[in-house]
């Protein structure tokens, strides 16, 4: 076998993806309910949109199939919205279920069904680090609620299998089942158009982010850099536009699906790891946290990702310029990346959004104990590496 060949030997494995999207895609989602025989449906979201008037477009739509809203949703998913997302499922005896929102109604449809089917505390369903310090997911074998997904923001979080929820100290858990996977995501621009912007940009500066941090990883095939390239692309092109632009937030919700499928083979790395410990501290969205030390990341990962960063300057490169550099690749994927924060109305620093320099060792701690640590191109050897990042970014 020579060489080039021994390079595109992969295994890429992808689950159904059923995705619709335009002014008539609301429609799809009766055709898709009955092919599953789902007769009583219960649509999960949080306060501001349960009393939005998305619920009447999804009730005028769904007719009486539509046998409950459950308006329990909340920030990073903690365990009490989960459970009582569980409890009103139970009651309305629901054989599927409609995540109506932000990435954190997706959590919590795809965690309430968990713990409803299961009937165990989610305590007892997360994923943990062996004593190899290997971290292992539980097979979750009970049957799960089919999952319907309707964004109002462009997560990648609503065709993803896991689910993390945060516990009563504000623990992060991570669940993970496959069944949980959405059977159709819809896309319409009436709920793409209602957050307000800065919870778009928020949530598309997370799918930017995400998508160069796979990108750089060695594990990213060449199906997994397609579908990342052009979700970087189509974010850093309408991510400067989602305030009054209906298209722009339309194609970031695309780039959000692509991001979120590119990344079931890739994984994150350190700096999705420090989003998740530094956001839930400080109710700041990953976003932004992402945002702040994505570059320093990708600084502290530069010697062992040489072979990558080309595809990130290739990405971001849109006025043409970048790949013809002088810099070295690492330097120029950076420079591309902080070319479009800058454009942007987000923090840049860590003490910029109230992180608190003597907190940096305690999230390095946290930071090691989450799954993406172990899918970072450069090994994490310890806290103290963490906290030099940190440091850095703050």
């Amino acid at each position: 076998m020579n060489a080039n060949a021994a390079a595109l030997s992969f295994q890429h494995v992808s689950s159904e993806l059923r995705l619709f999207c335009g002014d008539d895609s609301l429609v799809t989602l009766l055709r898709e309910l009955g092919r599953l025989d789902c007769r009583r449906v219960a649509a999960v979201c949080g306060q501001s949109v349960g009393a939005s008037h998305l619920i009447e477009m999804l009730r005028t739509t769904l007719g009486p199939l539509l046998v409950g809203v459950c308006k329990t949703v909340q920030p990073n998913s903690p365990i009490t919205a989960v459970e009582a997302t569980a409890k009103a499922l139970k009651s309305l005896n629901a054989d599927c279920v409609i995540a109506l929102g932000g990435g954190s109604a997706a959590v919590t449809a795809r965690a309430a069904s968990i713990l409803l089917a299961e009937q165990t505390p989610l305590e007892n369903l997360c994923t943990t680090r062996d004593s190899n310090g290997q971290m292992r997911s539980p097979k979750l074998t009970k049957p799960k609620l089919p999952q319907f997904a309707i964004p109002t923001t462009p997560s990648t979080a609503f065709v993803k299998a896991g689910s993390a929820v945060l516990d009563a100290s504000g623990h992060r858990l991570a669940l993970f089942d496959p069944k949980t996977r959405a059977k159709a995501v819809i896309l319409h621009p009436a709920f793409l158009r209602t957050p307000p912007p800065a919870l778009v940009r928020a949530a598309a500066l997370n799918t930017l982010c995400t998508a160069i941090e796979a990108l750089s990883s060695p594990a990213c095939d060449t199906v997994s850099e397609a579908m990342l390239k052009q979700a970087a692309r189509l974010t850093a092109q309408h991510l400067p536009h989602v305030e009054g632009d209906a298209p722009a937030r339309l194609h970031t919700a695309i780039a959000a699906v692509l991001c979120g499928r590119g990344t079931d083979n890739v994984g994150g790395g350190l700096a999705s790891a420090l989003g998740h410990a530094i956001g839930h501290r400080y109710r700041v969205d990953n976003g932004t946290v992402n945002a702040i030390v994505l570059p320093y990341t990708m600084r502290f990962n530069a010697a062992h990702v040489e072979s990558t960063n080309a595809r990130i300057v290739e990405a971001l490169d849109l006025h043409g310029g970048a790949t013809t550099s002088a810099l070295p690749a690492d330097l120029r994927a950076i420079a591309s990346l902080n070319a479009i924060l800058d454009t942007l109305p987000v923090p840049r620093r860590l003490r910029d959004i109230g992180v608190a320099r003597t907190n940096l060792s305690s999230i390095s701690r946290e930071a090691m104990s989450d799954w993406f640590v172990s899918r970072n191109p450069r090994k994490v050897a310890s806290s103290e590496e963490v906290t030099a990042v940190l440091e850095a970014a703050w």
